[in-house]
């Protein structure tokens, strides 16, 4: 990834991040929600955006639900932030990397204590 697709890939991570944290009001978004990850088009026509629910299952599956359909909000709000020729159509996705970090993290302590 170039210089130019890195910066614009953090700048949307951070605005992104403040649109989800400030502007988006919905009571199915319960909890903690965090931008992982973005993966840009090189074209930047396109993000997908990953994001981490803390939460049950449910929670994140409400959550997911609720963004998809604040994702045009989320296109505009992001248009207007950062000056891009074209503004990127945005999805979302769940990323659970942090939860299977963790839980080998435990495995790992338990065959280290002898647990396992």
């Amino acid at each position: 990834m170039n210089n130019r697709a890195e910066r614009i890939r953090k700048t949307m991570m951070k605005e992104i991040g403040d649109i989800l944290l400030k502007d988006i009001r919905d009571s199915r978004i319960k909890g903690i929600v965090s931008v992982t990850d973005i993966e840009l088009a090189s074209d930047y026509s396109f993000a997908k955006v990953y994001i981490s629910v803390f939460g049950n299952t449910e929670e994140k599956i409400l959550a997911l639900e609720a963004l998809k359909e604040k994702e045009p909000h989320v296109r505009y709000e992001i248009g207007k932030r950062i000056r891009l020729r074209l503004t990127p159509k945005i999805e979302f996705h769940l990323d659970n990397s942090l939860e299977r970090g963790s839980r080998i993290s435990a495995l790992i302590d338990k065959i280290s204590k002898g647990e396992l």
